[in-house]
């Protein structure tokens, strides 16, 4: 066998870098070809000693030659791999997430300083060689964490709105017009040569390089632009191809240099709000005053002499119906909508701190004048000086609300005394704010002004931070006082004290001095004078006061203290006794005692007219009240005079409202009893005064209101947590009952799909005939007029919501039928919530009747509440429904989910259900 040592030969052939040849450490670092003849012959020798390799020399750098390339012979074929070099490489270990992450981010790194212009060949890698750049953050160009102009403006392709505020910009970037309308607007005047736009960072620069194109919206997903916001810049100047932004709703170019507008500007007829303030405006385009959909215009801080508004209807030469002239081609002669009267919907005008007067203002009686519809108008801060006619013209505006006119140059010649005299009607129908803060006009000229034949409004000179009430027009002048309300009223009380005490005075015809006058004390005044502060007190008061009256047959002229001393009569103070205080002079502490009473009051109700009218029975121990104040127990007991008693029955607004009853508490133990006085006062089962026990037990005693003689006329009727008898009581007579009942509230009254009915007769109920009807049909049969019906927190399931019941109580009839008065006029306002309802089968019923017909004349419902029931499906045809209110919430459905309704409201709803469907 040959005497090859292995080991050395395994080693030379696996890595030639290693062999010994190389002894020093700049020829390992080269690399060798591979192994030949001449170098295996060294391998198989010894390894020589570590002595022989050090007084070996050393070859030098010039003699080590180049690396040979590592081609082979095709002749010779490399020697085989040992048998150890076949086991296959350890497999990576897996990376995590945040690893790859950071590895990404270095490779990103060097990708992005590889080709940075500034590193050279040979110095490539020693970017981070310099101590003073070693593990510092790299400067990047980024504004403030924003987007670049050009990524913004590209973005805005998807979004159609633009933010290009605060970026120092002299103009528009041409970009805008380039990448939005693929045009390439003239150079302007005012900057021949556009400084480049702002660079993007390395961020944005690397995310582009990665995507490509991929933030760049498709077609179908493009939007016009829409919002143009650049405020605070240097902008001097506008492009005059702005005009082809013709979806322009919101334009705010406030806080820049802006000394003229293009012609083209008044093009944007689509232009809603508009903010040119802090500029240096000195006059606008004259068809800008043709914008048909400008709402907001703020001109405040320019320098504008004038606003002629009619000046596109007026001037020769003008026509608002044309577009403006372009000189590039007669492509943009085309002619465009415009309105036919100055700013038709403008609402708001703010032109503060500019140079107008009352003159230059366009305010014409006989043309077409100022803003049909402006309803706030601010001119502080400008030289007016007499604005008589204005005012005159601005009497004329319907809608105007506010105006301003703080600091300007205005004095009491804008308002002489026959300043409204040639005026016909009402002027400033509207107004309920007139700020004339820290200008020469003074209180009595405006009081002799806006006199009540003017002005409907009474005027009011305080000035708090609450809106005034309607009626009321607030006058600012001089310097602004902010009063709380408080102040107000404790200035009115003390103005009337005194006007009260003057007319006292005046008419004894005493010599007292006006301040020692009597003037109108509060109760507690009167009753802390009299000592009655206290419960004891004004039970002694009241029992010398009985003791007083039965010893006496006739008023006396004298009244008796409670000293006993002698006064001259006065108007004594109003004592008001608590309830238990009532009930027990009337003795009506118990149940018991209290249907004695009921039954008592239905007799006399019910009685012949043997009894003569006059003041109705007391009870024995009645006594009567010291201050000779109506207690209760001496206001009427009929049903007739219960219903007409102001607590119940409003005349002004024709509503009746019954006082709620709920059924009588379980006690905790049947035998369980108690000494102590309860709590009248308190819980549901409180004092019930004798007007409320008057009244009918049914929820709705029909019966008894179809008697009166409001029952014509009654519009509302509110029957709220009546409980206690969950019944109707209807008269036996047909026919519709009250004919003109428009709302009809049914809230918390425990009422079922059936409800119990009992026809009374002139003789009183007939419970014998107590039937069940259902509750749906039989509101659509007594109350024909009904437009608003509550039913909210009752009893009430799907059952009960038939398509046939839903029919006749929402639709209305036609107009042919019912001439009568007994014809539907439809139901607007339907209120279902906190019932039992967990199907809708019956409106699903009602929404087929839209399909191919959206408008049907007898359908009149715009509101329906279904809250806090237990509905667990919205059937999608529910979304042809023409709702203007659909709540559903508190329900058991998850789809649709909540965000729907939530963010875009009863039309959203409707149309994801619409979108279900189809």
């Amino acid at each position: 066998m040959p005497r090859l040592p292995q080991p050395s030969s395994r080693s030379g052939t696996r890595s030639p870098l290693k062999s010994p040849a190389s002894p020093s450490p700049t020829a390992r670092a080269v690399p060798t070809p591979p192994a030949k003849p001449r170098i295996r012959t060294q391998s198989a020798a010894p390894t020589p000693s570590p002595r022989q390799q050090a007084l070996r020399p050393q070859p030098s750098l010039k003699s080590l030659k180049p690396p040979r390339s590592p081609t082979k012979s095709p002749a010779r074929k490399a020697p085989p791999l040992p048998a150890d070099e076949d086991v296959p490489p350890s497999p990576k270990p897996q990376l995590s997430i945040r690893e790859q992450i950071a590895l990404k981010r270095a490779q990103a790194k060097k990708a992005v300083v590889k080709t940075s212009p500034n590193a050279s060949g040979d110095f490539a890698g020693l970017e981070n060689a310099s101590p003073d750049v070693f593990n510092q953050p790299p400067v990047v160009d980024v504004d403030l964490g924003r987007w670049s102009i050009k990524e913004t403006i590209e973005r805005a392709r998807s979004s159609g709105a633009i933010n290009l505020s605060s970026r120092d910009l002299p103009c528009l970037p041409s970009a805008l017009f380039e990448i939005h309308l693929g045009i390439k607007p003239e150079p302007l005047k005012s900057v021949p040569v556009e400084p480049p736009i702002t660079t993007a960072s390395s961020t944005d620069l690397l995310a582009t390089r990665r995507k490509g194109n991929q933030n760049a919206p498709s077609w179908y997903e493009a939007q016009d632009l829409e919002v143009l916001k650049a405020w605070s810049n240097e902008i001097m100047e506008l492009q005059p191809e702005i005009s082809m932004f013709g979806s322009l709703k919101t334009v705010d170019l406030h806080n820049n240099k802006l000394t003229a507008l293009p012609d083209s500007f008044a093009d944007l007829t689509a232009l809603t709000v508009v903010d040119l303030s802090h500029n240096q405006l000195t006059s606008l385009p004259t068809n800008f005053w043709a914008l048909p959909n400008l709402t907001t215009l703020n001109l405040s801080h320019n320098a504008l002499t004038s606003l002629p508004f009619s000046a596109p209807f007026t001037k020769q030469g003008s026509n608002p119906l044309g577009r403006t002239r372009d000189p590039r081609g007669d492509w943009f002669e085309q002619s465009i909508t415009r309105a036919t009267e100055p700013l038709p919907r403008l609402t708001t005008l703010e032109v503060s701190h500019n140079r107008l007067t009352a003159h230059s203002i366009d305010h014409s009686l006989d043309g077409p004048g100022l803003p049909a519809l402006l309803s706030k108008l601010n001119l502080s801060e400008n030289p007016l000086g007499k604005s008589d006619t204005l005012f005159r013209a601005l009497g004329r505006l319907e809608r105007l609300k506010e105006i301003h006119m703080q600091r300007a140059d205005i004095g009491d010649e804008t308002f002489p005394p026959s300043i409204f005299a040639s005026s016909s009607g009402t002027l400033f129908p509207a107004l309920k704010v007139l700020d004339l803060e820290e200008t020469h006009v003074l209180r009595p000229a405006i009081e002799a002004a806006f006199t009540p034949n003017a002005v409907k409004q009474t005027l009011q000179f305080a000035v708090t931070t609450q809106e005034p009430p309607e009626g009321v027009l607030r006058v600012i002048v001089g310097k602004r006082v902010i009063k709380e309300a408080w102040e107000i009223e404790a200035e009115k009380r003390t103005k009337l004290r005194r006007h009260a005490g003057a007319a006292e005075s005046s008419s004894s015809g005493s010599s007292q001095p006006a301040g020692k006058a009597e003037v109108s004390k509060e109760p507690w005044e009167i009753e802390a004078e009299q000592g009655l502060l206290s419960e004891g007190a004004k039970r002694r008061a009241r029992a010398l006061a009985a003791a007083a009256a039965a010893q006496s047959s006739s008023p006396s002229a004298s009244t008796s203290g409670p000293n006993g001393s002698t006064s001259t009569p006065q108007k004594k103070p109003v004592i008001e006794k608590e309830p238990w205080e009532i009930e027990a002079e009337q003795g009506l502490l118990s149940a018991g005692a209290r249907r004695r009473a009921r039954a008592a009051a239905v007799l006399a109700a019910t009685s012949s007219s043997s009894t003569a009218p006059g003041e109705p029975s007391r009870p024995a121990a009645e006594t009567p009240s010291p201050t000779h104040s109506p207690s209760p127990s001496s206001t009427p007991t009929t049903v007739a005079s219960a219903l007409a008693h102001p607590q119940y029955y409003s005349a002004s607004t024709q509503t009746l409202t019954l006082p709620p009853s709920t059924p009588p508490s379980k006690a905790a133990h049947a035998r369980s009893f108690s000494l102590v006085a309860p709590s009248w006062s308190k819980g549901p089962g409180g004092a019930v005064s004798e007007l409320a026990l008057a009244i009918p037990a049914p929820t709705l005693p029909l019966a008894a209101i179809t008697a009166q003689p409001f029952a014509q006329t009654l519009k509302v009727l509110i029957l709220a947590n009546r409980r206690n008898d969950p019944s109707f009581s209807i008269p036996t007579s047909p026919g519709a009952f009250l004919p003109n009942l428009e709302e009809l509230s049914l809230e918390n009254c425990n009422l079922g799909d059936s409800v119990p009915v009992s026809h009374v007769g002139e003789g009183g109920d007939d419970f014998s005939q107590r039937t069940s009807e259902p509750l749906l049909p039989l509101l659509a049969r007594l109350f024909p007029s009904l437009r608003t019906l509550d039913l909210s927190y009752n009893a009430l399931t799907s059952a009960a919501l038939t398509g046939d019941a839903l029919s006749s109580l929402i639709f209305a009839d036609p107009p042919s039928t019912g001439q009568d008065g007994s014809a539907r006029k439809g139901l607007r306002q339907l209120r279902l919530r906190g019932n039992r309802l967990n199907e809708l089968d019956g409106f699903q019923q009602l929404a087929e009747r839209f399909k191919g017909n959206r408008d049907i004349p007898e359908w009149k419902l715009e509101e329906l509440d279904l809250r806090d029931n237990e509905i667990g499906k919205l059937p999608p045809e529910l979304g042809m429904l023409p709702l203007d209110v659909f709540l559903v919430d508190g329900n058991t459905f998850r789809i649709p989910p909540r965000r729907v309704w939530e963010r875009e409201g009863t039309k959203g709803l409707l149309s994801w259900l619409r979108g279900r469907m189809e």
